[in-house]
């Protein structure tokens, strides 16, 4: 009977020495996202739109109970991104060729609260690139009122390989559609970060 208590005891020790070193729940969500494009969702193309679905639970929400926590709306973007990298084969071919892909910079504008409870959508898009880097949009949309309750811009920087060459080898086997233009705030969001890392760089 002891030896059956140690081991329960030792098991729960386990368990809770996980929780409190590895957020286990982002691990297991990470894990079945990625299952879930691969093997349950269709492939699209590299300028196509995909989404996923989100719940604001109770593990989301800011101090006043009242609305999503600020920043869980940058860490639900890690699984909208993972949905989109598997299911454009976008990060197979990075990978492919040496490189990797890393978050350079982010910027979310909030425009309404996401309330306890509520169902979300995340849609992703490529809106441009260069050479070092892929520029995304991700939008927060709330199904019952189809508002956008939030917009984010990101740079994922493309290291070790030409992020434009990549592109270019997928619009070539998806038809040769063209790179579309620049939108005029990322040109101006990609002017503001070159200005802050001139004035890091000057020691500013």
């Amino acid at each position: 009977m002891m030896l059956v208590c140690y081991i329960v005891g030792g098991i729960l020790v386990c368990l809770v020495a996980i929780h409190l070193f590895l957020e286990i729940h982002y691990f297991m969500r990470m894990c079945l996202a990625v299952i879930i494009a691969k093997f349950f969702k269709t492939k699209i193309k590299i300028l196509d739109d995909t989404y996923v679905y989100g719940v604001c639970i109770t593990t989301d929400l800011d101090t006043l109970i009242y609305h999503m926590n600020n920043a869980r709306y940058l860490r639900e973007l890690d699984f909208a991104r993972v949905d989109f990298y598997e299911r454009t084969g976008l990060y197979k071919t990075i990978r492919q060729k040496g490189g990797a892909v890393v978050q350079g910079a982010c910027t979310i504008r909030y425009r309404r609260f996401i309330r306890p409870f509520s169902v979300f959508k995340i849609t992703s898009k490529i809106i441009y690139w260069d050479s070092k880097a892929l520029y995304m949009e991700h939008r927060f949309i709330t199904p019952k009122d189809d508002f956008v309750r939030a917009i984010v811009i990101c740079q994922q920087r493309v290291i070790s390989c030409n992020a434009e060459e990549i592109m270019k080898e997928f619009l070539g086997l998806e038809g040769g559609a063209q790179k579309p233009e620049i939108p005029l705030e990322v040109a101006k969001w990609i002017e503001c970060n070159e200005i802050s890392s001139a004035n890091l760089r000057n020691g500013c």
